[in-house]
């Protein structure tokens, strides 16, 4: 009797704890990349044109433009990042569904051979290959997961990625604007208002990768504040040589 028996039922602990988060999406990272763009660009901005002793007007236009720049440029870039890697990806599915279709043999007695490298019996491993080899699109599954490291039916869509890297840096762009909208005349609340977006961003980050929420919406909100005080101080600097 084998160690571990083929249809053996999991245990219940390790059926209910082994799941794992989704790390692959392709919204993740643009939308929580774009959060922190929004809050931390549109906050420097504000407090540098600020700093040059400018209106409440002028900030509220400046507040909103750079949401809208911000945002489409955001999009646009992730859209095209995305795009491309992908259009590459494909070319080279391309590449090896020819070689698949021009040479089965030698493809899957290349794949016997990574599953030799990886310590299976060379008989079992030629087995294994040959089994895997007869349909042509699982083939090609196996060989760009093997060969290329990636899943065919799993690439990152550009649509998702741009849409939520403009959706998610509106939203933290519109933090900064928001108080001088709702009537207030000065900077403090608004920069009150960012900070905590930042830490609460930086700690709802936290919760999806599994890290400390205190010290990730910390680490945020110094860094956010930094760049602020940073560009706040040059904005007075200018606008006294100015």
């Amino acid at each position: 009797m084998s160690i571990i028996e083929a249809n053996a039922p999991l245990h219940e602990a390790h059926r209910d704890n082994h799941t794992h988060r989704d790390v692959n999406g392709g919204w993740l990272r643009p939308a929580v990349f774009g959060a922190m763009d929004g809050l931390v660009s549109n906050l420097a901005l504000m407090t540098g044109v600020a700093g040059g002793a400018a209106s409440s007007g002028v900030l509220v236009i400046t507040g909103l433009a750079g949401l809208a720049a911000g945002a489409f440029s955001m999009a646009a870039g992730e859209y095209t990042s995305v795009a491309s890697q992908r259009e590459l990806v494909q070319a080279e599915l391309d590449v090896e569904r020819r070689q698949l279709r021009k040479h089965p043999v030698d493809e899957m007695e290349e794949l016997a051979a990574l599953y030799v490298s990886r310590g299976v019996e060379p008989a079992l491993a030629r087995e294994v290959a040959m089994q895997l080899s007869r349909d042509p699109e699982q083939a090609l599954e196996i060989h760009a997961r093997e060969e290329l490291g990636i899943d065919p039916d799993d690439l990152p869509s550009p649509t998702v990625a741009a849409v939520s890297s403009f959706g998610s840096f509106a939203l933290g762009a519109l933090l900064p604007v928001l108080p001088y909208l709702l009537g207030a005349t000065s900077l403090w609340p608004a920069v009150l208002l960012a900070l905590l977006g930042l830490f609460a961003c930086g700690a709802l980050v936290a919760r999806v990768t599994a890290r400390g929420w205190l010290f990730s919406g910390l680490r945020q909100l110094f860094l956010g504040g930094a760049a602020a005080a940073v560009t706040y101080g040059l904005g007075m600097l200018f606008g006294a040589a100015l």
